[in-house]
C-alpha cells in the first residue's frame, strides 16, 4: 500500500483512539512510537515491545519506561487495502500491548492477535 508517514500516523492515532477500556489506559501509560522501518536483522516485524511486563515488576524496584513501536513500511507492505491495513495495525497494537500485559505468542494467538 501506498500511505504517507503522515496518514499512517494519524491512522495509528485513530486505532489507539478506538481501543476499548480498560486497555485504552493502560495504553495511556505506554508510549505508542510510530518508525518508519523494523530493525534491519527483522524486516517483516510489524511492532515491537519494549520493556517489562506488568506481572514481571517488583513494587518499589525501578524500571525504565515501556513503549510499543509500529513499523510504518512493513505495515504498508503487509497490507493490500485500507481496511486491512488499519486491522493490522489494530491487531499489532494489541498484541504489543497484550506482551505489555505479560501475555506471551500462545495467548495472543488464541485472543487472535498473532
Amino acid at each position: 500500500m501506498d500511505v504517507t508517514f503522515e496518514d499512517f500516523q494519524e491512522l495509528v492515532r485513530q486505532v489507539l483512539d478506538a481501543v476499548p477500556a480498560p486497555f485504552d489506559e493502560l495504553l495511556q501509560r505506554v508510549p505508542v512510537i510510530v518508525l518508519a522501518d523494523s530493525p534491519e536483522h527483522e524486516p517483516t516485524l510489524l511492532g515491537r515491545y519494549h520493556g517489562v511486563p506488568l506481572p514481571e515488576r517488583s513494587h518499589g524496584e525501578p524500571t525504565l519506561p515501556s513503549t510499543i513501536e509500529i513499523y510504518w513500511r512493513p505495515l504498508c507492505h503487509h497490507a493490500r487495502t485500507d481496511t486491512e491495513l488499519r486491522d493490522e495495525v489494530r491487531i499489532t497494537v494489541l498484541h504489543e500491548l497484550g506482551h505489555h500485559l505479560g501475555m506471551d505468542e500462545d495467548d495472543l494467538d488464541r485472543l487472535g492477535y498473532a
